[in-house]
Parts: C-alpha cells; sequence; structure tokens
C-alpha cells in the first residue's frame, strides 16, 4: 500500500505544525529528509534536520517521532515531523515528501487505514470526527464515549441476542422433521421482542443526540425598540448588537453561537418588524422573515412594560414569549403560554428563559447524560434493523418456516454491523471518510 502524507495540524500560521506519514515507506522517506538521524527508536523523539536532498540546506529543525507497525494509529509504520508553523515550512517538507514517493492523503484516509486494519472500527472512526467537530462539553464527552467502545458494546449486545436465535434456527433446519417445541418459539419470541425494545430504545436517543451534534438556530424577533438586541447581547455574554433608544436600529440579522446546557445554539438578531416606507428597514424585515423560517425556535420579545405590549404574531414554528424590561414599573400584562418574563438590562429571569429553551427544544424529558446517538446513519440503521426483527416476529407468530424467519434476522445482524463497519461495502466507507478532514 503507498505511503501518505498530510498536515496533521490546522492551516495557518503556529508555534508548531505536525506533519504524519503512514505507510512501509514513511521512515526511509524521513531518514533520507535527515541525514544525520541513522537510528531512529520507535515511540522516541528524536531531533533532526530537514534537508534538501539536492543541495543538503536545511530546511528546519524538527522532531521525528516514530511509530513502529502494527502499534501506531494507523498498524503501518507511521512517523510524525513536528516542525515550526509557518505555511512555507510546512509546504516545502511536504514537497519533498511527495518528490521522495509519498502521495498527498485523501481526506480521513488515515483513519481509512486505521479501520481497515483492525485499529479502530467505523463506529469510533466517525465519533473521531465528531470529537474534532464538537461545540460544546457535551458533545466532547458523548463523542470520547463512542471513542472508548461504548457504542460498539451496546450494539454487540443486540448481536449476540440475534445470532443465539439465528443459531437455534439454523439448527432446527438440520432436523427438518422435529418442528421447534412451543416453549422454545415463546422463548425466541420473547427475545426478539425485548432486543427490538432496546434497539427501539437506543435508536430514540438520537432527538437529542442529533442537538448536541448539529446544534439549533433561535431567532429573537419583535417590533422595534423591545429589546431584542439588550436580550441577544445578554444571551451571548458580549456587545456584539448595537443598542439605542431609537427603533429601528439594528437592520440586518447578526449571529452568534453560544453553549445553553450543553447545546450548540445559533442566537440570531433580527430588524424590528413594523410598517415603514424605509427601503433598508424593509430589506432587513424581510431578513427577519427569512430568520423566522429557518429558525428552530422563536423567542418573541415584548416590551412588557408597556400596556399594549402583545405579540406581533403567531409564528408557524416552536415560539417562547419573552416578555422584557421586567424591571421597569408598568402593567402586569397577564402571562401567556410558554412565556417568560426577563430584564435585558440587569439580567433577571435569563436562567429560567435558558431553561424554557432547553425544555422546548427536547420535551423537558431527555436524558443526555447516557449514551446517545448522534450520527443520523447510526440512527437509520437502528431503526431498520427494528423493522426487520418486527418482520421475523411477524413470520414466527404465523409459524413460518425457520428458513423465511431467518432472512430478516440476517438483515437485521448486517445493518447492525454496518454501524461499527463489520459489513460495510468499500462504497460506503469511501462516502464516509470523504466527510473528514485531511491529516486524520
Amino acid at each position: 500500500m503507498s505511503t501518505i502524507v498530510a498536515p496533521s495540524t490546522p492551516i495557518g500560521r503556529g508555534a508548531i505544525a505536525i506533519i504524519r506519514l503512514s505507510g512501509d515507506a514513511a521512515l526511509t522517506i524521513v531518514t533520507t529528509l535527515c541525514r544525520e538521524i541513522d537510528n531512529v527508536k520507535a515511540r522516541r523523539a528524536t531531533l533532526g534536520r530537514i534537508r534538501y536532498p539536492n543541495t543538503g540546506e536545511t530546511i528546519d529543525e524538527v522532531l521525528i517521532t516514530y511509530f513502529q507497525k502494527p502499534n501506531s494509529v494507523t498498524g503501518e509504520d507511521v512517523v510524525e515531523i513536528g516542525c515550526h508553523g509557518s505555511p512555507t515550512v510546512v509546504r516545502q517538507i511536504l514537497d519533498q515528501t511527495l518528490s521522495l514517493g509519498a502521495r498527498l492523503a485523501e481526506p480521513g484516509e488515515f483513519s481509512l487505514r486505521a479501520v481497515q486494519n483492525g485499529k479502530i472500527n467505523l463506529a469510533q472512526a466517525e465519533a473521531i470526527r465528531d470529537l474534532i467537530a464538537a461545540q460544546t462539553e457535551a458533545a466532547v464527552r458523548q463523542a470520547s464515549r463512542q471513542i472508548s467502545g461504548e457504542l460498539s458494546r451496546r450494539l454487540e449486545q443486540f448481536e449476540q441476542r440475534l445470532i443465539k436465535v439465528i443459531v437455534l434456527l439454523e439448527s432446527a433446519l438440520e432436523f427438518v422433521e422435529d418442528d421447534l417445541p412451543t416453549a422454545e418459539i415463546e422463548a425466541v419470541e420473547a427475545l426478539l421482542r425485548s432486543t427490538k425494545a432496546g434497539v427501539n430504545e437506543f435508536a430514540e436517543t438520537f432527538s437529542a443526540g442529533r442537538l448536541l451534534q448539529d446544534g439549533i438556530k433561535v431567532a429573537i424577533v419583535g417590533s422595534p425598540n423591545v429589546g431584542k438586541s439588550s436580550l441577544f447581547n445578554r444571551l451571548v455574554e458580549q456587545d456584539r448588537a448595537i443598542v439605542t433608544h431609537i427603533p429601528g436600529t439594528t437592520r440586518d440579522t447578526l449571529l452568534h453561537s453560544i453553549d445553553i446546557g450543553g447545546i450548540p445554539v445559533v442566537l440570531i438578531d433580527t430588524a424590528g418588524m413594523r410598517e415603514t416606507d424605509d427601503s433598508i428597514e424593509s430589506l432587513g424585515i424581510e431578513r427577519t422573515r427569512r430568520a423566522i423560517s429557518d429558525a428552530d425556535l422563536v423567542l418573541q420579545v415584548v416590551d412588557g412594560s408597556n400596556p399594549k405590549g402583545e405579540p406581533l404574531d403567531v409564528f408557524p414554528i416552536s415560539t417562547i414569549v419573552v416578555y422584557n424590561k421586567s424591571d421597569l414599573p408598568g402593567p402586569v400584562l397577564k402571562d401567556r403560554e410558554n412565556s417568560v418574563r426577563v430584564s435585558a438590562l440587569t439580567g433577571q429571569g435569563l436562567e429560567q428563559l435558558r431553561a424554557a429553551i432547553l425544555s422546548r427544544l427536547n420535551g423537558g424529558q431527555e436524558n443526555r447524560e447516557g449514551l446517545l446517538i448522534t450520527n443520523a446513519r447510526h440512527h437509520d440503521l437502528l431503526n431498520a434493523a427494528s423493522g426487520e426483527i418486527e418482520a421475523a416476529l411477524g413470520l414466527l407468530v404465523d409459524r413460518a418456516s425457520e428458513e423465511l424467519v431467518l432472512v430478516p434476522l440476517h438483515n437485521a445482524l448486517r445493518y447492525l454491523g454496518e454501524i461499527t463497519g463489520e459489513t460495510t461495502s468499500e462504497d460506503i466507507l469511501t462516502e464516509i471518510f470523504s466527510t473528514f478532514c485531511i491529516g486524520k
């Protein structure tokens, strides 16, 4: 297999950069560039100088770390070059490794080789990608649990139950003159029902898991001068939006990402909605409408100190009415359903608002402390496996032949295997790893 190379640190300037090679020629290529190194020991950092092979001129002083197969991240010989983090230095070193026979790695190719060489399974590789992309501590914890193999162990429990049933039914096929006893069939049905229930329960965690992975968009809307931008600044804990007493200050949408209870939330401050002849303000209001249509949740801000303070409209998506300016004297407005009273000036009620946002997102019932399904591919495969188990149960109830019952059971086992890569085709693997970053 060819030797691949790629930077493993982000593009840009930094104190150091890491360039990783993997393959049979990895060590030979690096020692050719570092001529003074003649005895590189595995799992030891060695100081050297990368030089141009034709002139001997130094490119950079580097640290070389060698991981001998199979004790490496990919299961192949791996060499990591730690150099200074200049993009020019990185490019020059890469060029020299390519000139000596390495090729630039495809996105995710290091992880793909790790899967192919049995160092990790597919679910763990996807969790590495998720860990890199994690935006909150909760997302980091979930990805770390999956990298450690917790997801694989949970799936193995389901697979072992299915295998137990498959072995029993296939054994019965060897003795066609004897039907399975009724008690044994009932035991098989009970085992399949409990397995299906476990698969379904696991799949249902995706409603919470996808929030950790994808996050949500929350649009802050309302009439001009009700405190939308002030509330936005309070929630992001920065003075991002301009705040004045002049109505219509906000003319465009403003986005900022925050963490609410472990869920990545993109807050969108919008232009105040009202009738206007101002063409620029009208454009801002049109962008507000688009932000509402793209949002997962709307915070409809109302001036709680105004006797005429009423929500503007009924939106077609989930909405929380936020009565702002609760620190000011004014009428006691009747709380509407799904409403919260806050003061963007003092911060009063902000915790209640955050709790209301979380409750609205997951019904207030999801537990994000246990292992969650965060990957849509895994969710679809779990549902497919559940459907096949249901089909097998129907055939058992109808007392169909063991041969017919075995078909959906083997399908269910295959779907579960696709999650960890045991039964995943090469085309699907290529598609999955194309979403990884280069160097991972």
